[in-house]
This record gives structure tokens, C-alpha cells and sequence, in this order.
């Protein structure tokens, strides 16, 4: 029998995939888009919640109510086509021994080139050259426009899961002595100092890129104790949560000119209020969280993104019987954002 796939979205949702990946989810079974259930009573949801087989969520799907852990009816796995899976599903859920999945590594590349971008850009001062020529300044001098180099760099990396590691790979052929700390991690590249704590990276880089999720641990663990140590121009990159660095202590390390900064998240919201006057502030980069985006160039966009192919592929194991990519077991929900 084709199994039932249900998707639920709330009254702002639109489903971010391509009408590719609709039609390959139909063929892999009976389909169900209810675009709007905002509206819909939860006994009604809970019902047909029980119902399917598969249910997908993501960013804009309805949170599925803890009912289902006490009584999941025919529903056996949870895809989440997106990444953070926490706002949608609870870990009561998770503990009921329900099959919840999420992307996994698909953002992968896109986060950490957007983290390349930031630190190549600030290593440059390219946000200063750049508003200097349309100041029509002339001349740049080493005084006012720095312009340091990758090789042999002092590089720290606090968080060393998938994307950390791929953001490692991409710096690695620049030449930086990378270190890195995660308490997680056991074993890190060849190419990478292991250290101990987080007083250990900042005080040995001179520029520190934040890979970690955010969680009750890592909250605020970014202290400005920490930032003073790292060296006048030292370099702030963050493309993982906002709330991982105290703000106010990093915003007064910036508008000082002491540090610089490349910034996509902030704390709460990700975007600075127009007139806030660090939008005007050179010695730093805000990208308002679009600076991982992943979406193809036009001749590439013929196919499944990566997060599309990986949901299509695990459904496929999951009707085939096979062990399914990035489940989301305790452990790992309680570190992810």
C-alpha cells in the first residue's frame, strides 16, 4: 500500500519547495497539502494527524500537539523538511519513540560560505573600502583601511558540528592555524588544534567564528570577559544564533572601533531597527540572517534542493525499511537549536 504523506501549514505558511519536490512526494504516496489549518479545530488535526503514515513539517507547519506521543495512531515518522525542529515538535514526542528527522547537513555549505564571505570580508576591511569609494575617498593608508591575510591567522572555531567542520574545510587552504572547542567532540582533523575551553580560543585567536547551536549551556556563553581578549581589530564572525554572544557586551566592542565584526543573527530579532546606528558603523557587517541563502543559480535550478533531496531520499528508506539520515534522538534535540 502507498502510504499516507500529510503536511499542515498555519495561516502564514507556504511551503518552501518546489513544485519538483511535490511531484516526487506524490510519488512516493498519497498526498496531502492543507496549506492553512490555522483555523481548524485540534481534535480535527489530532485526527488526521493519526491517520498518516508520514507527516511533514517545517518553519511554517503547525506544532504538533503532545496528544500524538500519547496516542499516535498510524503516524511513524515525522520529516522535517527544514532545520530547527523544536518550535514544531516537542520531546515528548521524541521520547514516545516517534521517527523525527530534519535536514541534517544540507545547510551546510551555504552557512558556511556565507561565515567565509563574512571573516574574507573583514580581513579585507571591504566594508570600509567600499563605502571610502563612495565617499570618493582617494587614497586608503594603512592607518585608516587594515588589510590582513588568512596565512597564519590565529583562527578559532566555537562549535564543531557539521557546519563548523565545513567551514573549517573551506578556511583550512588559506593557511590559518585553526583551533577549535567543543566540548562534544572527541576528535577533530589533523589540520585543527583541539583545545579545552573557551577562555583557551579567545585567548590564543584573533578571529573567533561561532559554529554552535543555541541552548540553555551555550546562551549568553560568549561573555564580554571573553571578547576583551581578543586582540584590538580581533574579528567576530556569527552565522549560528545571536543569543549565543552577549549582544550589548559586543555591541560595545563595536562602537568602540576595538573589534570588527561580521554579523547574519542577532538576539531576538535578526534584523536592527532602521535608525539604529550601528547600521552605519564601518567595522562591521549585518546581513540580517540571509547571508547562508540556498537557493541555485538558474541553470542549477532544475533539480531538488539539497534539503528537498534529503527529505525525498529518507522517505524512500523509511518505506523501504532502511535506517533513516539525521534522526533527531534525545541527545541531539536537546543540542540543536
Amino acid at each position: 500500500m502507498r502510504p499516507k504523506i500529510l503536511y499542515i501549514g498555519d495561516k502564514t505558511s507556504k511551503m518552501p519547495t518546489s513544485g519538483l519536490f511535490v511531484d516526487e512526494l506524490k510519488k512516493l504516496g498519497d498526498l496531502t497539502l492543507i496549506p492553512d489549518g490555522s483555523e481548524m479545530p485540534l481534535e480535527e488535526r489530532i485526527r488526521l494527524y493519526r491517520e498518516t503514515d508520514i507527516l511533514l513539517t517545517h518553519w511554517q507547519a503547525m506544532r504538533v500537539p503532545d496528544e500524538i506521543a500519547d496516542d499516535p495512531g498510524n503516524l511513524k515518522y515525522i520529516c522535517h523538511v527544514t532545520g530547527e525542529v523544536k518550535p514544531y515538535v516537542s520531546l515528548k514526542i521524541i521520547d514516545a519513540g516517534i521517527i523525527v528527522t530534519n535536514w541534517g547537513d544540507a545547510p551546510a555549505n551555504g552557512v558556511a560560505e556565507g561565515a567565509m564571505v563574512l571573516l574574507l570580508a573583514m580581513i579585507k576591511d571591504l566594508h570600509k573600502r567600499i563605502q571610502a569609494i563612495r565617499n570618493d575617498i582617494v587614497h586608503f593608508t594603512p592607518d585608516t583601511h587594515e588589510s590582513w591575510t588568512l596565512q597564519g591567522l590565529n583562527l578559532g572555531i566555537y562549535g564543531f558540528g557539521v557546519i563548523g567542520r565545513r567551514f573549517a574545510e573551506m578556511a583550512r587552504v588559506f593557511g590559518p592555524v585553526i583551533r577549535v572547542y567543543d566540548p562534544y567532540v572527541t576528535d577533530v582533523p589533523d589540520y585543527c588544534i583541539k583545545v579545552n575551553s573557551l577562555e583557551e580560543l579567545f585567548s590564543q585567536s584573533e578571529a573567533v567564528a561561532i559554529h554552535c547551536g543555541l541552548t540553555d549551556e551555550t546562551r549568553g556563553s560568549v561573555t564580554a570577559e571573553l571578547l576583551a581578549m581578543l586582540p584590538d581589530n580581533g574579528i567576530i564572525i556569527n552565522t549560528a544564533r545571536g543569543g549565543i554572544i552577549d549582544q550589548d557586551a559586543l555591541f560595545r566592542e563595536l562602537e568602540s572601533g576595538r573589534l570588527r565584526a561580521g554579523i547574519d543573527v542577532l538576539d531576538g530579532s535578526d534584523r536592527l531597527p532602521v535608525g539604529n546606528p550601528a547600521r552605519k558603523w564601518e567595522n562591521c557587517i549585518f546581513t540580517h540572517h540571509t547571508i547562508s541563502g540556498s537557493k541555485t543559480l538558474p541553470k542549477s535550478s532544475k533539480s531538488l534542493t539539497n534539503y528537498e533531496q534529503i527529505c525525498i531520499d529518507n522517505i524512500k528508506r523509511f518505506i523501504n525499511g532502511e535506517p533513516l539520515r539525521f534522526v533527531m534522538d534525545r541527545t541531539r534535540y536537546l543540542r540543536s537549536t
